[in-house]
């Protein structure tokens, strides 16, 4: 394909062409996209965005693939992968931190070393940047109560900082959601220095009751549903009888109603129809419109 090739001259980093999206994605679900580019560095990406945008080809960032659903049928644009972006300074208190580092293994190396405030991150299996892209969260913290400052690429190729007040984080979304022509390149993170066996002991907690209460030993991309205010969404599909509840290959788990997981052989567009039934039969019964946390790439 002249995209590939095009992209492969560019000396820009790795190309992958042939890939499929199945083997980037937690829920193991995806078919073809044109390549995927992986830069080596801030001004390889440049180049590799002014080259898209001029040829006016799709493109979409992915992290670890923890909150997307791509279409079987494929993808026709080009995966830009920030696997290079993975940076990492402890100052004390203060992290500097590329986007492209997972945030479970972040949280847990500093939770280690006696700072408190990521203890939520230890079970979230994404990148710094899709984290703070849908201000990712758990236990009543989320990514906006500990990022100070980030580094992005603006619209218009230029490398600029952006502060908290600017990132408008709100519940599981922020800018960078809503501008998806920003891209994060670092973060600079500040937490509080603690008790590193008190943060360990609550994070030990934590995982054994994820352990039990979700369906992790399956496929899936953690919580399909924003909670409503006051309300549990796994709640509401649990009370109308929905746990269990089968579209193709894609099933609401039986241990949280939250999760749909791939049970096997499941497509993007298994998940996406069950998705919509959940809402619709919630809407039905109940008049309340559940938003979906995860994100379908067309």
């Amino acid at each position: 394909m002249q995209i590939v090739s095009d992209l492969k001259k560019l000396h820009i980093g790795k190309v992958i062409d042939n890939v499929i999206m199945k083997n980037y994605t937690t829920y193991r679900v995806g078919g073809k996209a044109i390549c995927m580019v992986i830069p080596d560095d801030e001004d390889c990406l440049i180049v590799l965005l002014k080259y898209l945008n001029k040829n006016k080809i799709k493109y979409k960032v992915l992290g670890n693939g923890s909150n997307v659903i791509f279409n079987d049928s494929g993808y026709d644009g080009v995966i830009i992968k920030l696997s290079n972006f993975n940076s990492l300074k402890i100052i004390n208190n203060k992290i500097i931190v590329g986007a492209g580092y997972m945030l479970n293994k972040l949280a847990l190396r500093v939770s280690r070393l006696g700072l408190t405030g990521m203890e939520f991150a230890t079970g979230i299996p994404g990148t710094v940047g899709g984290a703070i892209y849908m201000n990712a969260g758990a236990y009543k913290s989320d990514m906006g109560y500990i990022v100070n400052s980030i580094k992005v690429l603006t619209p218009e190729y230029e490398i600029k900082t952006m502060y908290n007040k600017d990132l408008k984080f709100h519940y599981r979304t922020s800018f960078l959601k809503e501008n998806n022509g920003y891209i994060c390149l670092e973060a600079t993170i500040s937490l509080i220095k603690g008790n590193s066996k008190e943060i360990m002991d609550l994070i030990e907690q934590r995982k054994k009751r994820r352990i039990e209460t979700q369906p992790l030993e399956y496929p899936s991309a953690g919580s399909v549903f924003r909670n409503p205010d006051g309300m549990f969404a796994g709640k509401l599909i649990e009370d109308i009888g929905c746990k269990g509840l089968i579209k193709g290959g894609a099933k609401v788990s039986e241990k949280h109603a939250n999760f749909i997981i791939n049970n096997g052989n499941a497509t993007g567009e298994d998940i996406k129809e069950l998705i919509m039934e959940l809402k619709k039969r919630v809407k039905n019964k109940y008049n309340i419109e559940l938003k979906v946390e995860q994100e379908f790439v067309e």
